[in-house]
């Protein structure tokens, strides 16, 4: 089933942001999914936040709050498949996939790649939503853009729970996402000393 909404561009100009974004700091911070510490995040970079989308996912009332509001910001995007990497896209793909009713696939890592396996294919020109929890570089969305391409489908749009910066990551398809935040992040040989003298952990996504 195709999507027949109208999307509006550039989300993180959308009437009303400032609302959407606390109301999903609330349920973050409610989850106890916006952690304090030091973190070395997927992409290698150290930083003294992270976000556990797992804590949110926990809970399914608040998924659904979640893929509502994202499924507000993708209003006329037309896509008949979602995408996502596993693991940290798993839930939230999933429920934008089941609220807009149509397919859901995702990409898993091999040889430590992501790649489309148990089947899974595009048919030609098949147009494919990417959908992610967390972004800071976003070199798993780029990969999955990428598996669409090879795979002869027509990526549409990124949507994404959190960037983490601020619009940053730029790919070839509008992206848009619920709460942009810029907390820093550091090389591993650049770190401040108040975040070097904690211990890092990598708590996955």
């Amino acid at each position: 089933m195709e999507n027949e909404f109208h999307f509006p561009g550039e989300c993180h100009t959308f009437r009303g942001m400032d609302a959407v974004q606390q109301e999903v700091t609330d349920i973050f911070t409610r989850t106890k999914a916006l952690l304090q510490g030091h973190f070395v995040l997927r992409s290698g970079l150290h930083s003294g936040h992270f976000f556990q989308c797992a804590q949110v996912c926990q809970y399914m009332p608040e998924v659904e709050r979640l893929g509502t509001l994202l499924m507000g910001r993708l209003a006329g995007l037309k896509y008949t498949t979602v995408l996502a990497p596993a693991m940290g896209g798993l839930v939230i793909g999933q429920e934008v996939a089941r609220q807009s009713k149509c397919r859901f696939i995702f990409a898993e890592k091999e040889n430590n790649s992501l790649v489309l396996r148990r089947g899974f294919t595009f048919a030609p020109g098949e147009k494919v939503l990417v959908v992610e929890d967390v972004i800071t570089r976003g070199g798993r969305v780029q990969e999955c853009l990428d598996i669409v391409a090879r795979g002869g489908g027509t990526a549409v749009a990124v949507a994404v729970l959190v960037d983490r910066n601020q619009g940053q990551a730029k790919f070839s398809v509008p992206t848009c996402s619920l709460l942009e935040m810029s907390y820093p992040t550091y090389p591993a040989d650049q770190l401040p000393p108040e975040l070097a003298k904690l211990p890092a952990s990598k708590p996955g996504s």
